[in-house]
């Protein structure tokens, strides 16, 4: 694809917000039986998705890429704020396949959700290639969909503690121990919660 770059400026996410993606990403992944399942976060000034998490296929060396945010079929989940299941990949006018092979793998299905927090898409989460039952089962749209309320509420916890650092004035008190633990609280249960669907019999 033309308008694709591998080009690394994204904000960094911190560690536990980071692995929190990881998780989500692994997690549906293992749910789906999928080759490859990614998080790409929004990012609206430069009207581009960027590859946030990524397990599986394309893990080592696709984080940090980026592409038009109206492009393919994760822009067009990330414009409608729809959810999509394509089970052939080849008959989708969407699906742009020049891009995929620039990723090193063309899927042949695909999954995709919209991370939604409020009233604002934060990106997109898309599992690749996952088991054939799952292509055609509202059930599994669902399923997926929770998964991206999941990678939502990662980026929104890793927003939420980068803005003090972006705002803060030199005169600022420091946070409290107790104010800071709230989120950080929430972020640990959430990734002891998908271990244990990792952990779970499918």
């Amino acid at each position: 694809m033309s308008g694709a770059s591998a080009v690394s400026g994204v904000d960094p996410v911190d560690p536990l917000s980071a692995e929190l993606l990881r998780s989500v990403v692994d997690v549906a992944r293992a749910i789906f039986g999928a080759e490859a399942s990614s998080v790409f976060l929004l990012d609206e000034a430069a009207h581009e998705l960027v590859f946030q998490a990524v397990s599986g296929r394309g893990e080592a060396f696709l984080v940090g890429r980026r592409f038009p945010a109206d492009s393919g079929i994760a822009g067009w989940v990330v414009t409608s704020g729809e959810p999509m299941i394509v089970a052939d990949l080849s008959r989708s006018a969407a699906f742009d396949r020049d891009f995929a092979k620039s990723t090193e793998f063309v899927p042949d299905a695909l999954m995709a959700a919209p991370l939604i927090h409020g009233d604002r898409v934060l990106g997109v989460l898309e599992v690749l290639d996952p088991a054939p039952q799952a292509r055609s089962s509202l059930g599994e749209l669902d399923l997926l969909a929770l998964f991206a309320r999941q990678a939502a509420t990662a980026l929104r916890l890793a927003d939420d503690r980068r803005g003090p650092a972006r705002t803060a004035r030199p005169a600022d008190p420091a946070p409290s121990s107790d104010l800071a633990e709230g989120p950080r609280s929430r972020a640990l249960d959430l990734l002891e919660d998908l271990r244990s669907v990792l952990q779970s019999p499918v």
